[in-house]
């Protein structure tokens, strides 16, 4: 039997271990290249890890609710397994037989379904366990306020409901352990969350693992980085123009839709190498200049979260490579197909706000991150504009950049060289365009 070992896969810098939040798979099942097998989360994101092979699932060593450490086997697969095996070890063919007409379980569904808001609720096999050795019944079970992914009813769960019937102290919910794990600075007072009285009508809902990776992040971001953010105005007529023009043979040529994004990127880029001090993080009194520039785009997910694919080295991409890189990350994120390695390894990150309807913003940076830029919504609006023959009003498009950036190790002056870098190349588009 040649086995193959799906581990806990490393989620970033810094990171040592993830917790499995849902587990898609059950031992004995047949499994193709990218199914997906089990979701997980860390400190710092959440990804849903596909099969790297087809066979046969053997092993499952952890269950959901663990905190497996990087680099260990979660699921074993045999790879010479076979979608007609015959039964296993101990099974009888009648047992077989009668298997194989009962009403299967749709157990390869709900997670789909919970994912995308579904109101219905679906128990781990772990979790049904539990509940029937305790002996709760459903109305008790349906009735377990869950903090698992997408609020499910996870093991710890199951164990704090059984162990409270029981009387004996309960345990500290996961979520709840979660969002303890930013220490307030000790020179600074420690500032506690007021007590929220919730009411007979109001809705509870559970954040789910991704939202709250997001709460904790730009809670710490806020606490660690004293934040200032600029605005400028830039007029990218030329560039509207230029891609009116050319997203059509574009779109024919390479396959793929020309966004605004792809020119914002190129542009922002070449900032970042004419400027490294941006493209840093601060480590205690230290200033850590990153050689590479990869270049975190936030995307926003159907189910409201929101993700940050990273295009890597992109001052070495051309404009064609970068539209490549951009679409497939984009897609990839709304389709929840993102690895870990595409959402990690930032060195600065893009909020596409605009895409909103929004002008402008104050974006939080993204840590280890010293910068954000915010893109508002292009608008159309009156301008006067010098000419050899006097002053004209003319329609322009015009929109707002929001410079969020880290008062440590950035000051005003280089916040604005950065911004006005920007700025020049985007509205000297027609010197830039044919790169």
């Amino acid at each position: 039997m040649a086995t193959f070992d799906i581990k806990m896969p490393k989620m970033g810098e810094s990171v040592t271990e993830g917790t499995i939040t849902v587990i898609n798979v059950k031992v004995g099942d047949f499994v193709e290249e990218d199914t997906e097998l089990f979701e997980i989360t860390s400190a710092k994101t959440a990804a849903t890890i596909p099969s790297p092979v087809a066979g046969k699932v053997v092993k499952i060593n952890y269950e959901e609710g663990d905190t497996v450490p990087i680099g260990l086997p979660v699921i074993v697969v045999d790879t010479d397994g076979e979608a007609s095996a015959e039964p296993s070890e101990g099974q009888s063919q009648e047992q077989t037989k009668e298997a194989s007409t009962a009403p299967k379980p749709t157990v390869s569904h709900p997670t789909t379904e919970v994912r995308r808001g579904s109101v219905e609720r679906w128990y781990s096999p772990v979790v049904l366990e539990r509940a029937k050795a305790a002996k709760v019944s459903q109305e008790e079970l349906d009735s377990i306020q869950g903090t698992g992914f997408g609020g499910r009813v996870s093991k710890a769960d199951i164990i704090r409901y059984i162990e409270q019937k029981k009387g004996a102290p309960a345990p500290t919910p996961r979520a709840a352990r979660s969002t303890t794990s930013i220490a307030p600075s000790p020179s600074r007072p420690q500032v506690t969350a007021p007590t929220i009285q919730v009411g007979a009508e109001d809705r509870v809902i559970p954040m789910d693992p991704i939202r709250r990776i997001i709460a904790d992040r730009m809670t710490q971001s806020v606490q660690v980085a004293p934040h200032v953010t600029s605005f400028l105005k830039v007029d990218i007529t030329d560039l509207v123009h230029w891609r009116e023009s050319e997203k059509d043979a574009f779109k024919k040529r390479e396959g793929l839709a020309l966004t605004y994004m792809t020119p914002v990127i190129e542009a922002v880029s070449r900032a970042l190498k004419a400027y490294p001090r941006i493209n840093a993080s601060v480590d205690g009194y230290n200033i850590v200049e990153r050689k590479h520039i990869h270049v975190g785009m936030a995307v926003a997910l159907p189910d409201g979260n929101l993700v940050v694919p990273v295009v890597r080295d992109a001052d070495r991409l051309s404009r064609t490579g970068l539209a490549e890189q951009i679409a497939l990350l984009a897609d990839k994120a709304r389709h929840n197909k993102l690895t870990p390695d595409e959402m990690t390894g930032s060195t600065f990150t893009i909020s596409n706000y605009g895409s909103s309807g929004t002008l402008f913003g104050t974006p939080i940076i993204n840590q280890p991150e010293v910068a954000i830029l915010g893109i508002g919504a292009i608008e159309k609006e009156p301008t006067i504009l010098e000419t050899e023959a006097g002053d004209v009003i003319a329609v322009r498009h015009k929109i707002y950049l929001s410079f969020s950036y880290d008062h440590r190790i950035i000051d005003g002056m280089l916040a604005g060289a950065f911004l006005q870098h920007i700025v020049h190349y985007l509205e000297d588009w027609k010197t830039n365009r044919g790169l």
